[in-house]
């Protein structure tokens, strides 16, 4: 006969079997690829300037964008409609859009291959929304055209407007062009100098840099991977660019169990924003912060009544806080300041000043 107790106890054993396995796995190790890449394997930007043509009245006001009607002149040149001067100012092209055009090329791009393009007005078009993109170059920092754009544009976002009012959802003064150009040239890469293949981490990080060496000793063989500095590794790879290719494959997908890296703040003053990572921590302080208002109270001059300003400060009472070893008691020492964000970030200042705040302060 088995009573109540020995039934709880029976599914406390099922429930502690099921959670071990849980317990005991280890902790998701990032990939190399994922925390460097290689040297010389990089995009290029290109951009290019172009006509948007085929708008429902929301192009530009080209009495306005005076650069929207000289490249339209330009344009029709070219192809044999010729306008004088005086015609060229009088355009009043209403379906035109002047546009920016800027593209990523990736590594390895050849000749041939399709890449997305973005599409932005550059002068007062009210939408971009159904627009056509003109055959337009797109060039790299050396001037040399490395792409050619044209399609239509999608702009992910819709308006309308009457009796003086307007509704918009999303933005229309910029859109997409999926695989709307085509690489014309490319650029050339190499993979590597000599017999070595340089990873770059994206952090500057000594004991990452470590990591990453004795992962790809283990798995290709000591002194495969030596580390130049905290942030660039050398790998030997086999001469062959076939071989070279698996190697670096393979050398991509080994995973790596790193640390955790600094302990840092990082704060935007323009939108208040604060993030903070788990290693953050703080020490025994103490902390007084005033508040400023000012109240302006609407003035009336028909009525002879003058504006009313005040001028209130609470100059706020010191509070102790408490030091925190991780990162909820943290969050709840500066919770219990009762600070708005952008109050915040002046405390965290002056706790980095005043070296309570165990952490890299960066400001962006």
């Amino acid at each position: 006969m088995i009573t109540n107790s020995g039934k709880w106890y029976r599914q406390a054993a099922i429930v502690a079997a099921c959670l071990l396995p849980l317990c005991s796995q280890p902790a998701l190790a990032e990939r190399i690829k994922d925390l460097a890449s290689i040297q010389g394997v990089r995009n290029n930007q290109l951009i290019g300037y172009g006509i948007v043509v085929g708008l429902d009245n929301t192009g530009d006001q080209t009495t306005q964008t005076p650069f929207t009607t000289q490249a339209i002149g330009n344009m029709l040149s070219q192809m044999g409609v010729n306008l004088t001067t005086e015609q060229s100012q009088k355009l009043q092209l209403k379906n035109v859009a002047a546009v920016m055009i800027t593209a990523n090329l990736p590594a390895f791009a050849k000749p041939g291959q399709p890449i997305d393009v973005t599409v932005s007005s550059m002068g007062n078009a009210k939408s971009l929304r159904g627009g056509t993109l003109l055959l337009s170059q797109l060039k790299g920092a050396d001037g040399q055209v490395y792409a050619m754009a044209q399609g239509n544009v999608l702009v992910g976002g819709a308006g309308a407007s009457a009796g003086g009012s307007k509704v918009t959802v999303n933005h229309l003064s910029a859109g997409r062009i999926p695989s709307g150009a085509t690489v014309e040239r490319a650029v050339p890469t190499a993979v590597g100098q000599g017999g070595y293949v340089f990873y770059e981490l994206a952090d500057s990080d000594f004991g990452t840099a470590q990591v990453v060496v004795d992962a790809i000793n283990r798995s290709m063989g000591p002194g495969t991977a030596q580390a130049v500095d905290g942030r660039r590794v050398a790998v030997r790879a086999p001469e062959e660019m076939d071989a070279r290719v698996a190697f670096l494959g393979r050398v991509d997908n080994l995973d790596v169990k790193r640390g955790a890296g600094l302990a840092k703040v990082v704060v935007n003053p323009r939108t208040g924003s604060v993030v903070m990572n788990q290693k953050v921590t703080l020490e025994a302080c103490a902390v007084a912060h005033g508040s400023l208002s000012v109240v302006v109270e609407g003035a009336q001059p028909r009525f002879g009544q003058n504006a009313d300003i005040q001028v209130k400060q609470d100059n706020g009472s010191l509070m102790n806080i408490k030091a925190g070893a991780n990162l909820s008691d943290v969050v709840k020492a500066l919770n219990a300041l009762g600070a708005n964000p952008l109050d915040l970030l002046a405390i965290l200042q002056a706790m980095k000043a005043a070296g309570a705040l165990r952490a890299e302060l960066e400001i962006i």
